[in-house]
């Protein structure tokens, strides 16, 4: 398999990441503080996440999806 030459498409994925979990916390009308209060992490972690900065963790993850209610596959499908 071809290995990419730098992490672009790393920070691609983020990108999309970050989009799919803004876009899915607008059509539920939660803001980013309720979502980071529900979630139990930090807002700052999750404004970073969502910009598409940040590489959270599988729980966070998880955390997020769960308050999202939506498979954790919809997001990084």
């Amino acid at each position: 398999m071809h290995q990419p030459e730098d992490d672009a498409w790393l920070n691609d994925h983020a990108r999309v990441l970050g989009d799919r979990i803004r876009t899915e916390r607008s059509r539920r009308k939660l803001t980013q503080e309720q979502l980071h209060l529900n979630a139990g992490i930090s807002r700052d972690v999750l404004q970073r996440i969502e910009a598409g900065r940040h590489n959270p963790t599988f729980f966070t993850l998880l955390r997020i999806a769960r308050v999202l209610d939506v498979p954790l596959a919809d997001l990084v499908r």
